[in-house]
């Protein structure tokens, strides 16, 4: 396969599925065989831009592809996931993972029994600002996040939890190698059955605490966190793609100063930088940067602060 371009195709094609067939369909070493969808006009709509195949079926790509994208709603990833997992064939799914734990244990095991790679699309831990400051994150006390978007008609089928602060949680606990002792939360569905609006508060082992606050109810669009550590304090804006450091240098016989500013960013597309990773994976046989386990953990946060919302 090293050799060969990998034949990947994306199944489902609205909003961030039809960013994935436009990435694939550029992406070196990548042939895009085809993009599916139940909407034959939007597939053959997506199709006809990328000069690829229409299809409204899966299955039909069982044998035809070396890797799926699944960017269909979420009660139907493990649908479709698994059968391409069991027959070895590399699969990004979208996040959240899956509707429930039971069905990401289903996907992690049908991947380990065949040996294929499956990866989890949480887009902003490839954030050119994220990689930037992820080395510089080494003892978080405090961490606060403000993820804030306007009202959409994507994604009502899952809480706000799952939609968008899921992005953050992965992040939390990919920097803060401690275990969560306890979590307080509070949701408000305010224009649909579901929570709008949530914010949860967590605390590690390790005396880390971190608030998260998630909105696709607001007016403005925030997408912020900040990390405080001893004696520094670094600050990312997702949408922006911008982060900047201060920290407090000591000198003996000298007063405290506050050094820093911007930290150099390498602009890039998240969603490239993710697809080129999972394409990677495959070819190299390594895990990817979000693998199906970093999607269960997140998923599994995700799940207790929902669980603990309900109760309030």
């Amino acid at each position: 396969m090293s050799g060969e371009a990998l034949r990947v195709a994306v199944v489902g094609v609205g909003h961030l599925g039809r960013h994935h067939a436009r990435i694939a369909s550029a992406l070196e070493g990548v042939t895009l065989t085809a993009v599916v969808d139940l909407k034959a006009d939007r597939a053959a709509e997506v199709a006809a831009a990328h000069q690829t195949t229409a299809l409204t079926d899966y299955r039909e790509l069982l044998d035809r592809v070396d890797a799926v994208v699944v960017a269909v709603p979420t009660e139907a990833h493990l649908a479709v996931a698994l059968p391409f997992l069991e027959r070895g064939i590399g699969v990004l799914v979208e996040k959240p993972m899956a509707q429930s734990l039971d069905e990401a244990d289903a996907m992690l095991a049908a991947a380990s029994a065949s040996g294929a790679t499956l990866a989890v699309g949480q887009t902003e831990r490839y954030n050119p600002a994220v990689a930037a400051v992820l080395p510089l994150v080494t003892s978080p006390r405090f961490i606060e996040v403000h993820r804030l978007g306007a009202f959409s008609e994507r994604s009502l089928d899952i809480d706000v939890v799952f939609d968008v602060m899921i992005h953050d949680l992965d992040i939390i606990l990919a920097l803060v190698q401690s275990e969560i002792v306890s979590i307080e939360a509070v949701g408000v569905p305010v224009l649909t059955p579901k929570f709008d609006i949530a914010n949860a508060r967590l605390r590690f082992a390790s005396g880390c605490i971190a608030n998260v606050t998630a909105s696709r109810i607001s007016r403005d669009r925030v997408r912020k966190i900040r990390f405080f550590q001893p004696d520094a304090y670094i600050s990312i804006d997702y949408a922006e793609q911008s982060a900047e450091g201060w920290r407090l240098t000591r000198r003996d016989g000298q007063r405290p100063q506050i050094q820093g500013g911007a930290i150099p960013v390498q602009a890039d597309e998240p969603l490239r930088r993710e697809l080129a990773d999972f394409v990677g994976a495959i070819r190299e046989r390594r895990a990817p940067l979000v693998d199906g386990v970093a999607g269960r953990r997140a998923l599994a946060l995700a799940t207790e602060i929902a669980e603990k919302m309900k109760t309030v």
